[in-house]
């Protein structure tokens, strides 16, 4: 995998360390995650963050252990660091950290005290909501570390206050139970029970959010280093309490040995590869119902259209097919009126997308085509086909086959955004793109020709599809070049506003990333040629991907910055897309353009934001800052499967 690591330069730099966020994951959707310097700056960070009944219902527990080296002569040095609604910053551990690294995954830092030098490892269990903090002196001694267990119990989105009950704590052999919820064990347990109060979030009141809350410091471990390579382990784990997980120590090898596992299993072509291959990983989680996928972290849960743009991605270019399979099928039985669920993060099942089912026809296209588990598709024709009948015949949000060209059209009720493009302000669609969107119509022709394909291979006609297929090939590529050079962002859109007598409708010839999926598809409607590539990527490509909308639209935000307003204003009116690179990478290919050095700026971008891993998004202007959650999945698997599609 590619070398992460920083020394005193970033890491005492509060700056620059607190920019850069190190995850580790549990497989059911919790996780641990923090910063390189040790600074909290999102609500999010924490060491046991679990998950619910659904991966996003998470609750941030373990908030911080604290370290203090106290030295013979009674002298302390606080290892920790935190910011306050005063604004100080106090402590400062991070001041003597002279280095952090993430090896196979798992973080560790090293903090210089003089001659004392101690180092801190960090791993979870893999299908266990479960910790393993490590402090292990490497020179120096004899000392005595102390760690404060500062804790909370809430949801991930909130925040807790010390006007509200504090934290239950009772007492357990080794350690404590906080609010019957999570254990903590470890050496020599002494309770404390103490508010800290102001506890501030930057990044928190970077979004417009409220950035303050109260911790509860539950109490502090404490054990002896008096010789190098001696240890002071504490454990912190949910669910079954009674039953005590492995040493610290044990925890943190059999990650590292899963998380090679994992990598070689994918068989990487180069550091790269191999580094995409785990941050693909952290994405997969089991539930109740199966495999599923996070969208991102540290605040997304499972999103259908998410999961199957990744899909190809996160399994097939991992070898992680039997999942997928199992996955596949699981998202196959939720389906309605021939809409797939979008989500359940918002607590209720949604079924509010036009395009999320057509990403789903063509992931099981691709699985069967790269795996060739015809079984599957078999299995599966009757709802597939039920997708097509229901489209054929209308389904929700007026989603529907127009019977005049057989493009895909959708948007009939006011107020709805259902393409990837669906940010609302105060409620009101920034992008409804109510009409034909392009992509929306690429993925249609690509889905009917996937089925069929999938059709004939069950030794059954496909006649029909194929004449649905051809029909809307030909209107797409009627319809959709615009007199600009490149294809219209959506057709027979709603004229918001025109003189009496004018057109009721017009098409949309914005510059937007979508048309790439006109050319990229496996059975995409149109050939791409040179100029038309060049031209989008003249107005949208950046060093971490296309812009959504070009700089040249009076409607461009470079920023995506401020509260959630100024935020989901400009989501998609200008803000960088990682994972649209896939679509870019594949139309480039197509058209004979050089795609080699396409992805030097991401691949440099593993270490600027959530290391070894893809951000959500960036700023539509240089220097292109990322933004949104540090670690996504699309943008993970996307850059994945380009990568590997480029060999």
């Amino acid at each position: 995998m590619i070398d992460i690591r920083f020394g005193p330069q970033v890491c005492g730099d509060l700056t620059g360390g607190a920019a850069r966020e190190w995850l580790v994951t549990d497989g059911l959707g919790g996780y641990a995650t923090g910063t390189v310097s040790g600074l909290r700056t999102r609500r999010y960070h924490g060491l046991l963050v679990v998950a619910g009944e659904t991966p996003a219902s998470r609750r941030v527990g373990l908030v911080g252990l604290d370290p203090a080296v106290v030295f013979p002569s009674g002298a302390r040095v606080r290892l920790g660091a935190h910011e306050w609604s005063s604004g100080d910053v106090d402590p400062r551990g991070f001041e003597l950290l002279e280095r952090f690294d993430l090896t196979d995954g798992l973080p560790r830092w090293r903090w210089r005290i003089g001659d004392v030098v101690i180092e801190r490892e960090l791993a979870m269990t893999h299908g266990r909501p479960c910790v393993a903090v490590v402090h292990r002196l490497v020179s120096g001694g004899p000392v005595r570390l102390d760690l404060a267990a500062v804790c909370t119990w809430r949801d991930a989105h909130g925040e807790r206050r010390a006007d509200g009950p504090a934290p239950r704590v009772e007492p357990v052999p080794g350690g404590a139970v906080v609010e019957s919820a999570f254990r903590l064990a470890g050496p020599d347990w002494t309770p404390e029970g103490q508010w800290w109060r102001g506890a501030h979030h930057r990044e928190e009141a970077a979004r417009g959010l409220n950035p303050d809350e109260d911790l509860w410091y539950a109490g502090r471990f404490s054990g002896g280093l008096e010789r190098p390579g001696d240890t002071v382990s504490v454990l912190a784990w949910a669910g079954e309490l009674a039953e005590e997980p492995p040493p610290a120590t044990e925890v943190v090898a059999t990650r590292r040995a899963r998380n090679r596992r994992v990598v070689a299993a994918a068989k990487p072509a180069d550091p790269v590869e191999a580094t995409l291959t785990l941050a693909a990983d952290a994405f997969v989680v089991g539930t109740a119902t199966g495999p599923d996928v996070v969208a991102g972290y540290p605040w997304f849960g499972a999103w259908s259209r998410d999961t199957m743009i990744s899909y190809e991605g996160l399994f097939l270019c991992t070898n992680r097919a039997a999942e997928g399979r199992e996955l596949l099928r699981a998202y196959a039985a939720t389906l309605s009126e021939g809409m797939l669920a979008n989500t359940a993060d918002t607590g209720r099942v949604e079924y509010n997308t036009v395009d999320a089912t057509l990403w789903f026809l063509h992931a099981v296209s691709r699985h069967v085509t790269v795996t060739g588990d015809t079984d599957l598709g078999d299995e599966l024709l009757p709802a597939l086909h039920g997708v097509v009948d229901a489209h054929l015949a209308g389904t929700r949000f007026g989603i529907a086959v127009d019977p005049a060209d057989g493009l895909l059209t959708q948007g009939g009720t006011p107020g709805t955004a259902l393409t990837w493009m669906d940010a609302r302000v105060y409620g009101v669609p920034v992008t409804p793109r109510t009409g034909k969107p392009v992509e929306v119509n690429a993925l249609w022709v690509n889905g009917l020709a996937g089925l069929a394909e999938l059709t004939e291979l069950a030794g059954r006609d496909a006649g029909d599809l194929w004449r649905l297929h051809e029909r809307a090939v030909a209107a797409f590529r009627d319809r959709f070049p615009a007199p600009t050079g490149w294809l219209h962002d959506v057709l027979d859109t709603p004229a918001p506003a025109y003189p009496l007598g004018g057109a009721a409708h017009h098409d949309d010839e914005l510059l937007r990333p979508n048309q790439l999926l006109a050319w990229s598809l496996p059975y995409a409607p149109l050939a791409p040629d040179e100029p038309t590539v060049r031209r989008v990527a003249g107005g949208l490509l950046t060093p971490l991907g296309p812009r959504s909308l070009s700089p040249d639209s009076p409607e461009f935000v470079g920023r995506h910055r401020g509260g959630p307003a100024e935020r989901d204003g400009a989501y998609h009116q200008g803000t960088v897309w990682p994972w649209l690179l896939g679509p870019y990478a594949d139309a480039a290919r197509r058209a004979n353009l050089p795609v080699d050095d396409l992805f030097v700026g991401i691949e440099a971008h593993l270490t600027e934001y959530g290391l070894g891993s893809v951000s959500e998004t960036a700023d539509g202007l240089a220097p292109h800052a990322a933004t949104g959650c540090p670690f996504q999945a699309w943008s993970v698997a996307e850059l994945l499967r380009a990568r590997r599609n480029s060999r």
